[in-house]
């Protein structure tokens, strides 16, 4: 009796595929994608509704090329861990054929979008992708992969602004916003990872919690999540943004350390928790509260 013989029945290979890449897990960066057009587009007066429908598209379909990569160049490790070993992939709920046509197609929307908004975009698109691939071999070779997995992330503000504005010129808020949300992603990757030290250790896959231990890693999340902080802080003076702003920064503080307080060396039971639902509301309660500002305090 074979695996495939017993296995239960496969969902459509599309909602499979989807579930692979985890595809509502966009709603982590896609907000400061929004943010970053938004000033970009207060500052010109001009409201670009096709430019965020693209951006959109650019977006998940980077992120979903990303994720598919991931998946596929990391199948034989996740294969290897108990809490992974039940990924479409491994299980063969979805085939490496359909994760390798998803990711193609993936690339493909996001060449398209980016050629779509403007020539610089369609010309620096290759490099956006170069981290999305490296990261995924960075736990091969460096036990900081995390910030690998921040330097992919911060893109996602830099390439909104230029989708905007086709150009370099007064772009600094959307730097400095790029690199507070890829340490924040970082520094909660680095929380996220501290589930799998021990099984990292045991197969040889590189991370802070396996290299240097669960504390350490918490530790340097939490100084990483206080530059995120101080970083935000800096974004909103740069742009002008109003009390609306802090209100919605104040509410961030809130949620970081609710995030750092839920999750000890001791007790990693409540890592989900502080991975979807803290970071997920991170993202949205900045944008609104920045957007609500950019409107009502023009």
């Amino acid at each position: 009796m074979t695996a495939v013989a017993s296995a239960p029945e496969q969902p459509g290979r599309i909602k499979a595929f989807l579930r692979l890449v985890a595809i509502e897990h966009s709603v982590f960066a896609l907000p400061f994608a929004y943010l970053s057009a938004g000033v970009a587009m207060d500052r010109a007066g001009d409201v670009r509704w096709w430019d965020l429908v693209l951006i959109t598209v650019a977006m998940v379909a980077g992120r979903t090329f990303a994720m598919a990569a991931n998946r596929i160049l990391d199948r034989k490790i996740d294969a290897l861990n108990p809490r992974t070993q039940n990924r479409e992939l491994v299980t063969g709920a979805v085939s490496l054929r359909t994760a390798w046509t998803g990711a193609a197609v993936s690339l493909a929307l996001l060449f398209l979008a980016a050629g779509l908004l403007n020539p610089l975009c369609l010309l620096l698109s290759p490099l956006a992708v170069l981290p999305l691939i490296v990261y995924p071999y960075a736990k091969r070779f460096t036990n900081f992969p995390h910030y690998v997995l921040a330097l992919a992330q911060s893109v996602a503000p830099v390439g909104a602004w230029l989708a905007v504005t086709g150009t370099f010129d007064g772009s600094g808020p959307a730097w400095l916003l790029g690199v507070a949300v890829g340490l924040w992603i970082g520094g909660f990757d680095l929380i996220y990872a501290c589930q799998d030290a021990e099984v990292d250790r045991r197969i040889g896959v590189h991370s802070t919690p396996a290299r240097y231990g669960v504390p350490a890693a918490l530790h340097l999340s939490t100084a990483t999540h206080v530059v995120t902080f101080a970083l935000f802080v800096w974004f909103g003076q740069v742009v002008g943004l109003g009390w609306l702003w802090w209100i919605g920064l104040a509410l961030t503080a809130v949620a970081f350390a609710y995030q750092h307080m839920v999750v000890t060396p001791n007790d990693l039971s409540k890592v989900n928790r502080a991975f979807f639902t803290a970071n997920g509301f991170v993202g949205i309660a900045l944008f609104v509260f920045a957007l609500l500002d950019l409107v009502l305090h023009p």
